[in-house]
Order: C-alpha cells, then sequence, then structure tokens
C-alpha cells in the first residue's frame, strides 16, 4: 500500500518581499518558506495557519491554495505531498522559533540566496496567476532527485 505523508507550505508575500526562515537544522538547511506537517486529523488549511503562527508569529488573514508538490519515492512506495499556499494578508509580528529567525527578503534577491535547489525552483510558482504541480522523483539507489515533473495549470 502507498504511504502518503502530508505537509504544507506557506508563502508570505508583503509588496514585492517574502518571507523566510533561516533554518539551520536537519538536512533542510538554508532560507526555506515557513511550513511544516499536517497534524491528523486537521485540514490542510488549518495546518497552514498553524505553522504559519508557529514559526513566525504571523497569523494568516488569507490563505490561497496555488499547488501541490513533494517528492516520490517509487522505490519505497511513499509520497511526500505538499500543499503550498500563498499569504498576502495577516497579522501579529515576527518572532523567531525552533525552525529558525524569519526575515523578509526582496523576491529579486532569491537567486543570491543559500537555499535548496527546489525552492529555489518552486518559488516563483506562488506569483504567477493558476495553479502549479511539481513533483520530485526521487532515486533511492543513489538519494537524490532523479527528475522534476512541473505542470503549470492557468
Amino acid at each position: 500500500m502507498e504511504n502518503i505523508i502530508s505537509f504544507v507550505n506557506i508563502c508570505v508575500k508583503k509588496g514585492d518581499h517574502i518571507l523566510l526562515i533561516n533554518r539551520q537544522h536537519d538536512h533542510f538547511k538554508g532560507w526555506i518558506p515557513p511550513g511544516g506537517k499536517v497534524i491528523f486529523p486537521e485540514s490542510f488549511f488549518e495546518a497552514a495557519v498553524r505553522e504559519l503562527e508557529e514559526e513566525t508569529g504571523l497569523v494568516a488573514t488569507n490563505l490561497v491554495l496555488k499547488g501541490i508538490s513533494g517528492f516520490t519515492n517509487e522505490g519505497a512506495y511513499e509520497r511526500h505531498v505538499y500543499y503550498d499556499f500563498l499569504c498576502t494578508a495577516f497579522s501579529g509580528s515576527l518572532k523567531a522559533s525552533r525552525e529558525g529567525i524569519p526575515k523578509w527578503w526582496p523576491i529579486r534577491s532569491l537567486e543570491t540566496l543559500p537555499m535548496q535547489a527546489e525552492i529555489r525552483q518552486r518559488l516563483p510558482l506562488y506569483f504567477r496567476p493558476g495553479s502549479f504541480e511539481s513533483i520530485n522523483y526521487w532515486d533511492n539507489d543513489t538519494k537524490v532527485i532523479s527528475k522534476n515533473s512541473t505542470k503549470l495549470y492557468d
């Protein structure tokens, strides 16, 4: 049977800036958007609101589901599914968390920030009209992403 693990990512946009967290632990080091695992039985929107507040102190007052991304490991018959949200309205004030220190970055500076290639490739998809699907296929033998399939829907 297929094993599916669900996560949320929240791209918080304010004008021409986005909020990223300087995560410096485990295998997700670098600047990343807020997000995390969906805790059963919460909804995906509830998980996005909770993760954003836990990691940044901000409370989403609007969320738009922009896409679905993730990793498929065909060898292990496993998927990590990320529900990708855009947030452009929020309340609260920024605070650090165990995930790292949040900071506003100009969108134009994303190419220069240390971050995972998969995140760098996905971030512009939040800002375009329509929705997206971006799936990475994990090679269990080499322990790397073997290919990516990205589809845009307008």
